[in-house]
This record gives C-alpha cells, structure tokens and sequence, in this order.
C-alpha cells in the first residue's frame, strides 16, 4: 500500500504540484483506498482542485501559440488573415500601382505622355481610360491637344464632361465652335456647373449683356468662365465706367471685346488711357473711343502703341496732329505700322510723287489710307486725270483731300458732272476745294446751288458747302458774302467725339448664323 502525503508537494512551485497531481487525476489507484480522516480528506479535495484549475492552462497557452505560429506562417507565405492586417494595404497599393502602369502604358502607345499625371486620380481600367480619350476625340480635340492639357484625362464622362456641355448647349454654344472653345479653355471640363459656371453666366447678364449675346461672348472668350465674380472682371468693369464710359453702354462694350473681363486695371487698362490723354486726347473723347471699339483696348501699349506713334512721327505726322490721327483711325495704333507706312509711302510715290511732308500730311487728314489697297488708288487717280486734271493738280487735290482716293466711285461721276454742266465754274475751283466730290448731290450741292443762283450771289464752293445746314440759312439772309466766315474743315474736330452714342440694337453682334447648337 502506497500513501502521498501533501506534506510533499512545496508551496512555492506550483509546477510541481500540476505535475504530481495530474497523474492523480487521470489515473485510478491501484491499491485499495485506505480511510483517512476528514481534515485530511479536505487537503486532498483542495489540492485536486487546484490541479483541475492548473492543468487547463498548458492547453490554452499551447492553443494562443498555435494561432500566433499560424499568423507567422501566413504572413512567410503572403497570405492574409485580416483586412487591417499590413499584408492586405501593401497588395492594395501594388495593385494600384500595377494598374496605373497599365493605364501608362495605353496612352504611351497613342502618343500620349503621362508624365504630368502623376498624382492625379485616373480610371482604375485601361477600358475606361480608353472612353474617356475616345470621348476627347469626339469633341475633335486630338492627341495633341490632349498632351497640350494632360489633366483633362481626369475628368470623368458622365460626372464632368456631359454636365458642363450640357450647360453649355442649353445657353447657345454652337457646336461647330465648340473644339476651339475647349482647345482655348479645356479648363471648363473640370467645372462645376453649380458652382462655377452658372455665377458667371449671371453676372454677364447683370452687366446688360443681352441673353442671345452670352454664347457668343463665351465663345469669343471662353477664358471668363473661370474668373472670380469678385476679382479682375468687378474692378475693370467700375474702372470703365469711372473715366466715362456710359454705364448703359456696358453690356455692348463685354459682347464686343469680352476679354477686357480679363484685364487688370493697374497693368493694362490705367496705362492705356493715361498714355492716350498724354497724347492729347481727353479722358472722355478716350471712353467714346472704348465704347465704339473696345478691341484698342487690346493692343499692347508697349509692344504696337508705343512703336507706332513714333513710326508716325518718322513719316511725317506732326506731334499735334497725333491725338487726331488716332481719334479718327483707333485701328492705327495696332497695327504692323513701320512696313505699312513704308509701302504705303514708295506705292504713292511711283503714282504721284508726294514730299515728305505731303505724305505727313495726307496721314493726318485720312489716316485710313495706310490700310488702303492699291487698286481703288490708281482708279481714282485715273478718273481724276480724265476730268482734265494734270497730275499736278491731282497730287494738290489729293493733299487737300485724301478722301478723294476712296470715295464711291459713282458719286463722284454724279457730282462732277452737275458741277460741269450746271455750275459753271472752272476746274481750279475744284481744285482748291476737291472736297466738293465729298458732298451729297441731292441733298447738300443742287439744293444750295440754286439758291445762290437764285439770290445772284457768287461764291466760292467753300463759302457755298463747308457749313451747316443753319449757317446756310443764316448766310443766305447777307446781303454781302463774307470770306472770314468759311469754317476750316483742314483738322477732325475732338468734340464730336465726345458726343454719347444714340444707338442701339437688340444685339451687339452683326453676324447671324443658323449652325447647329450643342
């Protein structure tokens, strides 16, 4: 007979009592049991239970082992056991990575490069890649214009593009405009209607901009759709408006040259003016000139301006005659001037021989003719020359008047014709005023003509039309015809372009077009 005493297993290793007391648990005892005493019963029964509390734990700490063994194996293997794991981002990112080369690839092979999309968002798929550049394409913007502005490959088909040229349809914008109009602002892809583009339509129509004339200004510069209501477009607009620009004028100044919206005030707009006043222009002779062709607007001050009022002054303008010259041709100081002049200048010469100072001259009075072509010129010089004129007279008349080389042909027959068969008067009368062939026959010559005659006065045909209507009258009551009174008609007159504009229209824009519409 075998007993075991609890006196046996130490306190401090309770190791040692897991190992002893489990072989008492799962094993039955051999020997008969032997009756011991109640207290001792209870040391056992205690003992037992706190192997029976032990034992449990080797199997669960062999059980935490396995799983963390199994999450080790996984993670030698690549496998994944959670979603949050690092093991399942890192494959989502080379899979992002893998199909972004993908995406690369496809547009390497149709000569697109995608070094500027780096960092922008783009279709998971070559597939939708692939609708979007065949989407462009139907627009008609090319492969090129693509690589002129990459990012549009981020907009989406159906949340950017077809939105914002829905919008566009419905305000009027031709189709066949509408490849130029994304070329020039591909920009607008990215808009959103909402907040974007509609603000901006309606600030154009709160500047009196007429609702069937807004396609045509966005159009013409469809950079305005992106400018903020509250910076450039507010300040240029109150600036016009500030040096004398009639405020119900704006709406037809925008339509006609929109891209003022764009200008800045202190840049571009305030040096412009300031430099036309110190040429002699008045401020508000400055703001007729804007509000009939707001385009001068445009024209680079020191790149044409500048340049131009000294080619001016090489050929022969007087610095007075300046503001004048520009007052009745704005156009002048925008254009390639230095070489117009110059073959303007050699053409004349090789038909009458001008001075110098001849051709100054003819500048001053019609500074259209450095825009003239050469075919009306040589006619109205030979109709001249028919009339009796020898070419003399013909380079003294056109000195006096170079109108003479552009007027209707056909007036001119008309009116000298009366001036020889019922006037009376001699050649030279014509050419000391050749401005005669600028009058209406019906309604200026005849009429005064034959009241002259009828009074028995005679006069010269300076004294008989360089007046108005009111001084005719007024003359016709002399008894005596005094010569002082002849009004000089040799400069333009500033102050009728200082007059505000009567006119008006239902649109600013002269063209008409039945095109189709988005």
């Amino acid at each position: 007979m075998k007993m075991i005493s609890y006196n046996h297993i130490p306190k401090s290793s309770i190791l040692i009592v897991q190992h002893e007391i489990s072989t008492l648990t799962f094993c039955k005892p051999l020997t008969p049991t032997i009756l011991i005493s109640n207290q001792y019963q209870k040391r056992i029964n205690f003992i037992t239970k706190l192997q029976c509390s032990v034992s449990s734990r080797p199997y669960a700490s062999n059980s935490v082992d396995s799983k963390s063994d199994s999450v080790r194996m996984n993670r030698k293997q690549g496998g994944s056991s959670s979603i949050y794991s690092r093991a399942s981002l890192l494959e989502m990112k080379n899979e992002r990575i893998a199909n972004r080369a993908r995406v690369y690839d496809f547009l390497k092979s149709i000569g697109i490069e995608p070094d500027e999309l780096d960092g922008l968002e783009l279709p998971v798929t070559v597939d939708v890649m692939k609708e979007r550049v065949d989407f462009l394409h139907t627009l008609g913007l090319t492969i090129e214009d693509i690589n002129n502005y990459p990012l549009v490959l981020g907009c989406s088909v159906k949340k950017n593009m077809i939105p914002v040229l829905d919008f566009l349809g419905k305000l009027g914008v031709r189709r066949s405009t509408l490849t130029d109009f994304l070329r020039r602002y591909p920009q607008v892809l990215h808009a959103s209607v909402v907040v974007d583009l509609a603000p901006v339509v309606k600030y154009l129509e709160g500047m009196d901009i007429k609702p069937n004339d807004i396609p045509r200004v966005l159009e013409k510069y469809p950079e305005v759709l992106g400018y903020k209501l509250e910076g450039t477009m507010s300040t240029s607009v109150a600036y016009l408006v500030g040096i004398g620009v009639a405020r119900r004028e704006i709406g037809g100044v925008l339509t006609r040259y929109p891209e003022i919206l764009g200008m800045r005030v202190g840049r571009v707009i305030k040096p412009f003016v300031d430099y036309l006043e110190s040429l002699g222009i008045p401020t508000l002779a400055v703001a007729r000139l804007i509000e009939t062709r707001p385009h001068i607007l445009g024209f680079g001050l020191e790149q044409k301006v500048k340049p131009n009022v000294n080619s001016l002054k090489q050929f022969g303008v007087r610095e007075a005659s300046i503001s004048s010259v520009i007052a009745q041709y704005p156009e002048i100081i925008g254009l390639d001037l230095g070489s117009r002049l110059l073959k303007q200048q050699s053409f004349l010469n090789s038909i009458i021989d001008f001075s110098h100072e001849d051709f100054g001259k003819i500048i001053e009075k019609m500074p259209q003719i450095v825009s003239l072509s050469n075919t009306p010129v040589i006619k109205h010089v030979d109709f001249l020359k028919n009339c009796g004129f020898s070419l003399d007279q013909v380079k003294k008349m056109v000195v006096g008047c170079p109108q003479l080389l552009a007027l209707n042909m056909d007036i001119m027959k008309l009116n000298f014709d009366y001036f020889e068969s019922k006037m009376g008067r001699e050649l030279d009368e014509l050419v000391d005023f050749p401005a005669f062939f600028t009058y209406g026959l019906e309604s200026t010559i005849r009429p005064r003509h034959r009241m002259v005659a009828k009074k028995g006065l005679k006069c010269s045909l300076a004294w008989l039309l360089n007046c108005s209507d009111a001084k005719f009258e007024e003359r016709m009551n002399y008894d005596t015809i005094d010569m002082e009174e002849m009004e000089d008609d040799s400069s333009f007159d500033m102050n009728t372009l200082m007059e505000p504009r009567n006119d008006g229209s239902d649109s600013d824009f002269d063209e008409d077009s039945d095109e189709e519409y988005l």
